[in-house]
Formats: structure tokens, C-alpha cells, sequence
């Protein structure tokens, strides 16, 4: 659904567009803005600083956004970090960057997988609290994959994933 893998039959559109039959720089450059990614093992960049790490994905989309990069670290609770590098962080840092990354081009769709997963309750809670204030006010979707089911559970629109079949909760 994020453009990481070509399926095997049918399609994907992100507005009206198969993005499979764009040319691989413009089917990246749809993809950089309308869809996020915040994956389980971060994928920061070791040698970019806290800073630049959230700011690539605005650069790479032509439109640099500091002050943006500025105000997703005070909301993930990083602005004292931002100069450190990947290897200065812990791994609940390392996430929350992964996060203010994710969102740094307001992607109409963040694709999430365990977002909170190496983060402790009080943080993975402000968290879904982000992610949540997002949905609502900017309309962003977000489909998350956890085995956190406390967190999700009530609250979402939940479904499973059973040995190859998506099963709704």
C-alpha cells in the first residue's frame, strides 16, 4: 500500500494514480508526499543529527520546513536533542524521531509498524495521543500494526491479521 513493494496483481492509487505506472522518481515523489512510514527499527540516518534525520524528507520533497522540524521535536519531547546523533539516542529517541520524520510532509496516510514498541507507557500513551489529535484535526489516517492491543483496543477501528486473512475485530 506504501509503494515499498509492487503487488503481484491488482493496483494502488493515491489520488486516482495506479503509482505502479509512474516512473520510479515520480512514483517517489508521490509517495514522499502523501504517505509517512514509521518503522520498528527507525532507519535514522547514523551520520545526519536528530535536526536533519526529521528535516530529509522535506528536502527530498523540494520544500524545506525547519520551523516544522522545530515544532515535531517539542511535540515528541526531543528539542534538547537535536543536534545528537542516532548513536547518542536511546531507542525510544531513536523512535520518537522516527516519528517526527514520519510526519515532517503531513502525509495524508502514516503506515506504522509498532510504533510504540520500544517506548516506555508514558510515551507510547503521548503518542497515540499525537496520532490521534492528528486524525482528528488534520485528517491524517493511520494504520498502525501492534501487538499492543491495550492501546488500541476500543478506541480504533481494529482488525486481524490470522494466518494470511484480514479479519475484522
Amino acid at each position: 500500500l506504501g509503494g515499498l513493494d509492487k503487488p503481484e496483481e491488482g493496483s494502488v492509487t493515491v489520488e486516482g494514480v495506479d503509482i505502479y505506472k509512474l516512473r520510479e522518481r515520480k512514483q517517489a515523489a508521490l509517495c514522499n508526499k502523501k504517505i509517512g512510514f514509521i518503522f520498528q527499527f527507525y532507519h535514522l540516518l547514523p551520520e545526519l543529527n536528530v535536526f536533519e534525520n526529521v528535516l530529509l524528507p522535506s528536502l527530498i520533497a523540494r520544500k524545506p520546513a525547519q520551523k516544522r522540524v522545530e515544532e515535531l521535536l517539542e511535540i515528541v519531547g526531543l528539542s534538547d536533542r537535536k543536534r545528537h546523533l542516532p548513536r547518542q539516542l536511546s531507542g525510544g529517541e531513536m523512535q520518537r524521531v522516527a516519528i517526527a520524520r514520519a510526519l515532517i510532509n503531513d502525509p495524508d496516510v502514516v503506515f506504522c509498524d509498532e510504533p510504540t514498541g520500544n517506548l516506555d507507557e508514558k510515551n507510547a500513551a503521548n503518542i497515540y495521543a499525537l496520532l490521534e489529535k492528528l486524525n482528528r484535526e488534520k485528517k491524517q489516517t493511520f494504520c498502525i500494526v501492534t501487538h499492543e492491543e491495550s492501546l488500541v483496543a476500543d478506541k480504533y477501528d481494529v482488525h486481524y491479521l490470522r494466518e494470511g486473512v484480514l479479519e475484522k475485530k
